[in-house]
């Protein structure tokens, strides 16, 4: 386990992160970079994987570079095991998200979803929007 602050990303925030360069998504995942770790776990990182590679983003981004972005995430996050699950957001698909947050002891969640908005904080956890984790940090 790592000493370094914790935070935890949703697939949305970090498509759009890897999309546009200049983006408050992309901001927050190089501060989050910069002042501790990324985490990530199996679940979460298979839904990003699967979004990624949509067809409705060719236009915006090649399968190679694709391929590059995930093989750098996957160098400097850190991956947690899930071993405590939650049942707790309206959208249960988003419990994913909940769960890599308690069981890596992260700081935050970043996202936009107000699915999980509405429950900040949950178990002590910050959930903030982008812009909120830029101001806090």
């Amino acid at each position: 386990m790592t000493n370094k602050r914790q935070f935890v990303f949703d697939t949305n925030v970090l498509i759009s992160a890897f999309l546009f360069n200049q983006s408050k998504p992309r901001q927050g995942l190089d501060k989050a970079q910069e002042i501790g770790v990324v985490i990530l776990s199996n679940s979460v990182f298979s839904e990003l994987e699967e979004v990624l590679f949509r067809r409705k983003f060719d236009r915006y981004i090649t399968v190679e570079r694709r391929k590059e972005l995930l093989e750098n995430l996957t160098q400097t996050a850190q991956f947690i095991d899930v071993t405590e699950q939650i049942y707790e957001c309206r959208d249960p698909k988003d419990n994913k998200y909940l769960e890599l947050a308690v069981n890596g002891k992260a700081e935050c969640i970043v996202t936009g979803d107000n699915d999980l908005l509405v429950l900040n904080p949950f178990q002590g956890i910050a959930i903030l929007t982008v812009q909120g984790f830029l101001v806090l940090y």
